[in-house]
Parts: C-alpha cells; structure tokens; sequence
C-alpha cells in the first residue's frame, strides 16, 4: 500500500465526537467528491466519485450519523430540503459557517485529502496535493490550510485546480492538523534518515574535495621541488627553504601540520605553507 494510501485508511477511521465536526467533514466530503441523483418520484440520491472503499464507507457512516440516512435510500421531502439547504450547490466551496471552529477545519482538511488529496513517496521526494474541480473550492481550501500557519500554493493543471505543499515541515503540519499521526511519525522518521545520509553525504563530499585538493598541492609541491633540485640546487638556498625541501620530498603525502613537525626545531602549518610557498615561488622564476 502506497504512503497516500496508507493516509487515507488512518483518516478514513478517524470520526470526530461532535456532530458540528462531522457535519463539516461530510460537507467536504460532499463537495470534493459526492453528487446528488434524482429518483422519478422527485426524491434525491447521494453518491460518491471515490475508488476507495474506506473513503466510501466513511462517506455513508457520517450521513448515518449526521442526519440518520441510510445506503441506497432516496430522501425526500423535509430532509431533502434541509440537506440541499445545508450543503448547496456541490460546485461551490463550502459554507464558512460550516467551518468556523478550529476543530471543524480539521475535520474539513480530512476529508478535503480523503476525496482528492494524494502524497508522494516521502522516499523521493516531499509533495502533498488537492485535486480540485473548481478555481473557488481550491481558494478555500487553500486559505483554510492558511488558518493552521501552513503555506500552500494553487497551480492549474489541465481542467483542474491543484492545491499543493512541497516542504517536508508543511506537510508535517498538515498531517497533524488532519490527526494523521501515524503517517506524521513515520515520515518524521524518514525525514530523519534522510537528513542524516544527506548530511553524511555532504561531509563525505567535503572531505573527498579536501583530499584531492591536499593531494593536487602536494604533486605540485614536489615538481617544483625536483625542478628547484635539478635547475637549481639545494645547496644555493637558506638552510630552512632547503630543510623544508628535503622533507617535502621524504614525505610526499603528508600534510602542512605533519611536516612541521619533522622540521628542527618544528613549525606550525602557517610557517610550512609559507616557505612551501617560497619554493614554488622560485620555481615559478626558473621555468620563466
């Protein structure tokens, strides 16, 4: 099972205690993915554009809940008045009213992401979207998530309007808000290891770039030093250039702390880089 998957089954289980909660989960169920039917004895239907079961039987538990209505009944009459009247034109964002408490926000979110919202795999990558029919339902929604300090972003896609998070903190956020609280943990977890092998990875880089910097100065180091040796001589430089030379040469592939420390009396890696320094200095003038 997919990570989205596994979000949706998590929240699909979630009921909320108070009816005004669940009457606003339904109405974003209602509008992001239900759709009104007519019988031919005037009476309406209820159904649901969803593939997922779990989502499905969430949808008809909250309307057996809210307003006692049960599978495959047609309602007419009072209740068909007072549910057109709750829930509107499906086309049309939610009723602020509906959604004015805190906790009926949560609740809206959940089942906002149960009918149209999807994850990535937290694996490759961190990406929470709502697929959403209508410019003005993906405005609400947008701004709802606002509500809970989380920045999203609405981008066309097609015929559709896309509701989206990229960072990994914001979708953390969001996961909370809906009281996904498995799924949060365990992408705390793979937010971790990843964090921890990109820092590694990022260490390992800089100390392969150190290497094969010390390893580049020191081949350049040496050839100026031979060069120095067979066009020059050691013999016509100051006895601590010479010194340094010849250690240089007896020790290839230490670093500037190591080499002082075979010098006498030793020197510390600002006096060994300066003389390193001098020496290249010179070969630079004899190749010239």
């Amino acid at each position: 099972m997919s990570f989205s998957a596994n979000i949706k089954e998590e929240l699909a289980k979630q009921i909320s205690q108070a009816r005004h909660c669940q009457i606003a989960e339904l109405s974003a169920i209602m509008h992001f993915c239900g759709q009104y039917g007519q019988d031919s004895d005037g009476s309406i239907t209820i159904g649901f554009q969803t593939e997922n079961e779990a989502v499905v039987r969430k949808c008809f538990t909250l309307l057996k809940k809210t307003y006692n209505i049960d599978v495959g009944v047609g309602i007419s009459g009072a209740m068909k008045e007072k549910l057109l009247a709750k829930f509107g034109s499906l086309s049309e964002p939610v009723d602020s009213l509906l959604i004015k408490n805190a906790c009926c926000r949560r609740s809206f979110l959940r089942g906002a992401f149960l009918c149209c919202g999807s994850m990535s795999d937290p694996q490759k990558g961190y990406h929470l979207e709502f697929v959403c029919s209508y410019k003005e339902q993906a405005e609400q929604l947008k701004e709802v998530i606002a509500q809970f300090d989380i920045e999203a972003k609405i981008v066309p896609r097609k015929k559709y309007f896309v509701v989206y998070l990229k960072e990994g903190a914001g979708i953390v956020d969001l996961l909370n808000v809906m009281e996904a609280h498995v799924a949060l943990m365990e992408l705390e977890n793979l937010r971790i290891v990843k964090e921890m092998r990109n820092s590694i990875n990022r260490r390992v880089n800089c100390e392969a770039a150190n290497i094969s910097k010390t390893v580049h100065a020191s081949t350049r180091q040496v050839e100026d030093i031979q060069y120095i040796k067979e066009h020059y001589g050691f013999s016509k430089l100051p006895d601590n250039l010479r010194e340094m030379a010849e250690v240089r040469l007896e020790y290839p592939d230490a670093a500037l702390k190591e080499l002082g420390g075979y010098l006498n009396p030793p020197v510390g890696k600002s006096g060994v880089n300066h003389r390193l320094r001098k020496l290249s200095e010179l070969a630079d003038r004899l190749r010239a």
